[in-house]
């Protein structure tokens, strides 16, 4: 396939219920498919016809989806269309061939963090020590590479988030709100270099992505042309770049705006996408 199309998956493609902005009329609504369920529960959603767009997408382009998930989380989606061949996972972290980590990627990324930046252990410490147990209810780890928590939104500082990124920048490290969750990442770590290397080994003429928060902002400043949605944090920052349009549309809506724009601009080719 000459086109590479490299999508962000929750609040870019896929929505949780919280984050579908259904914000006309109940009759309405668009029709909704579940794409993840999680402990016996529907997590996840797509609208149906952003389901067909991206089914019809695999005719035209190589779709990989491109998350900061863990391989284990991202597993448990179940998206139309074929199953992906490749898959990017923990934030660049792990390049997945088949549903199966390529070993020696995963090699190249833990030598640069080691060399580049602040190891995990330190952040963690720091997390741990400084999170406020009021609006603290999860610190996870996740693949040994970066840190999250999952906070009461509305009772965080504002501040406190603000030290940290500054504590972490200062240690190679970024830091992303988005939702429910607060990522410290590690700044070698990143969507874009595994999406360069999925452009290297499969020939692409033409890469196009897609993604909502500030972890995405690597990835569309990688790829020919992007996409960004009305809502997350490059919205809430106004971010831009060249290549990158800014859509209006928010929620559920954007991702099937999202999946139709991949689906045009596929079909243009390397030629008329560029």
């Amino acid at each position: 396939m000459p086109v590479l199309v490299a999508s962000d998956l929750d609040r870019t493609l896929i929505y949780s219920a919280a984050a579908l902005a259904l914000t006309m009329p109940d009759a309405r609504a668009p029709r909704l498919l579940c794409v993840e369920v999680h402990e016996s529960r529907p997590l996840s959603y797509m609208t149906e016809t952003a389901a067909q767009l991206l089914t019809d997408l695999a005719d035209t382009a190589l779709f990989v989806p491109t998350t900061t998930r863990t391989r284990k989380q991202y597993l448990r989606i179940n998206l139309p269309g074929p199953a992906p061949t490749y898959a990017i996972c923990a934030n660049g972290g792990h390049l997945l061939v088949d549903g199966v980590s390529d070993p020696d990627w995963h090699r190249q990324v833990t030598e640069r963090l080691a060399g580049e930046c602040a190891p995990l252990a330190e952040v963690q410490e720091h997390l741990e020590r400084t999170a406020d147990p009021v609006w603290l209810r999860k610190h996870r780890v996740a693949e040994d590479l970066f840190a999250y928590l999952v906070v009461e939104r509305e009772l965080l500082p504002e501040e406190w988030v603000k030290e940290l990124a500054a504590w972490a920048e200062n240690r190679g490290w970024t830091v992303s709100l988005q939702g429910r969750k607060i990522y410290a990442v590690p700044k070698p770590l990143t969507k874009s270099a595994a999406v360069r290397e999925l452009a290297r080994r499969t020939g692409a003429e033409l890469t196009l992505g897609a993604g909502d928060s500030l972890l995405d902002a690597d990835l569309l400043l990688a790829v020919d042309r992007g996409w960004r949605p009305g809502h997350g944090e490059l919205a809430d920052t106004a971010w831009s770049a060249p290549a990158i349009r800014a859509l209006p549309e928010r929620g559920v809506l954007a991702g099937e705006r999202i999946a139709r724009e991949f689906l045009r601009t596929a079909r243009q080719g390397p030629v008329g996408g560029l």
